[in-house]
């Protein structure tokens, strides 16, 4: 039984079909394991406030967006939010229900925040009378299909290869006899007589459930937010195709799935359908945010700009420069960097370290030895245009053994040949199991092939290639005689996760490949000739040396790609002050994670924390060197290289804000999503994951899958490592200029207009003005600090 539903006033099949193209863009991706990379989790909500995605997700998830009340008023309590902060946080809302004064604001804080409840779905309804948890074997039933719809190359057999995944779970579905054991009678002859596409599932579902146009696209958006891992993965594939000018139906199909279970359920249940009419009502009426999500809003906003204000006060003016450094070295802006290059600096005067994006400014996609597979080595926000490879001189050697490792992989696995292999291999192995069990193994992060560009670049490629890569690093005067290109990785045992712990410019990957073609590149005599003619010239004593920071041990590994005796000795001391400075660092990072060294985190089996990655991260500085040097950043903050009087019509700014800036903000929205609404961002807890598919993981044996950081990523088991702050951008640069960039960039304008981060302007290493956000106007963008 259905819902009466007059066919005649039926909505407009487009508006229907548009609610759920709405629905489908108001999720995240959730990229795969072998390249995990930061996603902004409100990547959907951007042209929204906070207070208003507050709402939408309140409704639809059930979370909050913002730090818990009472975590906020204890900051308050303990000082860390003065007046200052809540007055200004006040004085910069327009929300309607806001606090009328600084005194009604610490007033009202006081009270008890309700927790966010999601609307119900018809499984949710359905479950408090049937008393059967139908949420629950619908994430369990669907997640059994979806592991092996969507494997990518884990499972020894898939379902029906190449289907869509609608028509391939209406052919899983009618064999399903679960539904039916559950007590739902039919639902194998429902879905064998459901409708052709996905389309026309969503539009009679639609019609039988009552939805409307002004109800469809929260509650589609609820039905996605169901599927958990899923639904996002779906939103990375049809992320995929996109970026190669294609599309996906995969997120349609997904909806409608959900759809035939609710459409089921409603049949198998017609005593909710005042109860689910009720809800479809609530569905159409406004996202407006109630006073308590206006009031943490507000308080959110005041811990931000605490912290900004502390952060204000160590940003005090630049240091001297010195003349030609002993030593540069250019890491990746990623927080972890910030450590080490303060205790590299610490080594002597004349080192000078600067900050660039880990990709180095090459938009790469490698091929690695012995397969065809391309990765990505460049930001997800962008497409490659060179591709390299790894493949060394005996390409077919290489082939071969990759191909046995894979089979040799297969065979343990398999279902029958598992218990041959133990039988046979087992007290052979145990050597191995032994060795790795102790920690005793090899490198986590042994070093690769020479890589090098599948096709071969021609003279002029090279030095426009070095040119614009030299000009956006602002390294295009002052070179040392050694200057180091250190890329980063996390070196670390069994931990699907442990690609998010590399290079996030470089696409989950380490930034190895990166620095040692960048180096080769720059050393290249063809590039050294033509780059006058360009405006450039490097010093004829000037070596380019690729490294590998590893941030689970703080040691740096440097490439030593091509002889350089003349540069023997500047190279040994390069690694004597790296090693002195990995000390520093080590000490400093036992401070957050007390246990073993740093050495046995990388290689024990059992390891829930090998480093705490990026957590903590809560500002963006792009400025000279001088700016920060010396300052105590406390491994909190992106530091990327930029003069702006050395950039002609402001590229570089262009370049920085538009791409930097946004991965930037993704991660630091990840761990804030993570952290305020882990049961929907989060990643679950270590302790009970499974791998599926090569996708993601699973906690226990079935169910959703989890995108985002795990609790042990978070919490050290005693107190949160994360303190959930919208990311603070200062940049030392013209306010005119940015301004100008951020009109022609509108995903950066929501971004800066909706407050999902703060700007900041610099001069002479000081803050100057913030930037007004949406209370902007066309002739005042900025407010004087």
């Amino acid at each position: 039984m259905f819902l009466k539903h007059d066919l005649t006033a039926e909505p407009d099949a487009q508006s229907l079909l548009r609610a759920a193209e709405a629905a489908v863009r108001a999720l995240p991706p959730a990229f795969p394991l072998d390249a995990t990379v930061a996603v902004n989790p409100f990547l959907g909500q951007v042209q929204e406030s906070l207070a208003q995605a507050s709402a939408r997700l309140a409704r639809v998830a059930g979370v909050r967006v913002t730090q818990a009340r009472a975590d906020l008023v204890a900051q308050v309590q303990a000082g860390r939010i003065g007046d200052e902060d809540l007055a200004a946080a006040l004085a910069a809302s327009a929300l309607p229900g806001k606090p009328e004064s600084l005194g009604d604001l610490r007033a009202r804080m006081h009270a008890s925040s309700p927790e966010p409840r999601a609307l119900p779905t018809l499984a949710h309804l359905v479950e408090r009378v049937t008393g059967c948890d139908w949420p629950a074997l619908i994430a369990r039933s669907l997640g059994l299909w979806a592991a092996g719809h969507f494997d990518r190359g884990q499972a020894l057999w898939t379902p029906r290869p190449g289907r869509g995944a609608y028509a391939a779970w209406v052919e899983w579905a009618t064999h399903d006899l679960t539904p039916e054991i559950a007590g739902l009678r039919g639902f194998c002859a429902q879905v064998a007589e459901a409708p052709d596409t996905a389309e026309r599932a969503i539009l009679r579902a639609s019609a039988r459930l009552g939805i409307g146009a002004e109800a469809a696209e929260t509650c589609f958006h609820r039905l996605l937010v169901d599927l958990g891992g899923w639904a996002m993965h779906g939103r990375w594939q049809l992320w995929q195709a996109e970026l190669a000018g294609e599309t996906l139906p995969v997120m349609t199909e997904l909806l409608a799935i959900r759809l035939i279970w609710e459409e089921a359920l409603l049949a198998h249940c017609p005593e909710v359908a005042g109860d689910w009419r009720a809800v479809v009502a609530e569905h159409g009426a406004g996202l407006d945010p109630s006073s308590d999500q206006v009031l943490d809003v507000i308080l959110q906003g005041a811990a931000e700009r605490a912290h900004q204000r502390r952060l204000a006060s160590v940003l005090s003016g630049p240091l001297p420069s010195v003349g030609r450094p002993a030593l540069q070295a250019a890491f990746c802006i990623d927080v972890r960097s910030e450590v080490l290059r303060r205790a590299l600096e610490t080594r002597d005067p004349g080192i000078e370290t600067l900050g660039f994006a880990g990709f180095f400014g090459l938009p790469l996609a490698h091929r690695p030895g012995g397969t065809d597979a391309l990765q990505a080595h460049l930001p997800a926000l962008l497409s490659p245009a060179l591709v390299s490879t790894s493949h060394g001189p005996d390409e077919a050697s290489d082939r071969i053994a990759a191909r046995a490792s894979r089979a040799w992989g297969r065979f343990r696995q398999a279902a029958v040949s598992s218990f041959a292999f133990v039988e046979a291999a087992g007290p052979a192995y145990g050597v191995k199991l032994l060795r790795d069990g102790l920690g005793l193994g090899g490198a986590p992060l042994p070093a690769g092939p020479h890589p090098r560009f599948e096709t071969a670049l021609s003279a002029a490629q090279k030095a426009r290639t070095a040119a614009a890569v030299l000009r956006a690093m602002s390294l295009t005067e002052g070179h040392a005689r050694v200057v180091l290109l250190v890329g980063h990785g996390a070196g670390m045992t069994n931990n699907p996760q442990e690609s998010a712990y590399h290079c996030g410019a470089c696409c989950g990957q380490t930034g190895e490949v990166s620095a040692r073609l960048l180096a080769g590149l720059l050393n290249d005599p063809e590039t050294r000739a033509g780059l006058p003619a360009l405006g450039l010239a490097l010093p004829e004593d000037t070596l380019f040396v690729a490294g590998l920071h590893d941030t689970v041990t703080d040691r740096v590994q440097l490439y030593r790609d091509r002889p350089a005796p003349d540069h023997e000795a500047d190279l040994q001391r390069a690694e004597a002050w790296l090693a002195k400075a990995g000390g520093i660092a080590r000490a400093e990072r036992a401070r957050r994670l007390p246990g073993p060294g740093p050495d046995r985190r990388a290689r024990d089996w059992a390891e829930q924390r090998p480093e705490w990655g990026l957590a903590g991260c809560s500002a963006f500085i792009a400025a000279p060197r001088s700016v920060t040097r010396g300052r105590d950043l406390q491994g909190r903050a992106f530091l990327h290289s930029y003069d702006w009087r050395k950039d002609k019509d402001f590229a570089t700014l262009e370049l920085i804000l538009t791409a930097p800036v946004v991965v930037a903000s993704w991660i630091s929205l990840q761990y804030h999503g993570s952290s305020v609404a882990p049961q929907l961002f989060g990643g679950g807890n270590k302790l009970i994951h499974n791998v599926v598919g090569g996708i993601g993981v699973i906690e226990g044996n079935g169910g959703t899958l989890r995108p985002g950081l795990p609790v042990q990523a978070l919490h050290d088991g005693a107190a949160p490592q994360h303190e959930a702050l919208r990311l603070s951008v200062f940049v030392e640069a013209p306010r005119d200029a940015m301004t100008q960039v951020i009109r022609r960039h509108p995903g950066l304008g929501h971004l800066v207009g909706k407050g999902w981060l703060h700007l900041f302007a610099l001069e002479e290493g000081r803050v100057v003005a913030r930037h007004l956000g949406e209370r902007a106007d066309p002739e005042n963008s900025w407010e004087m600090t």
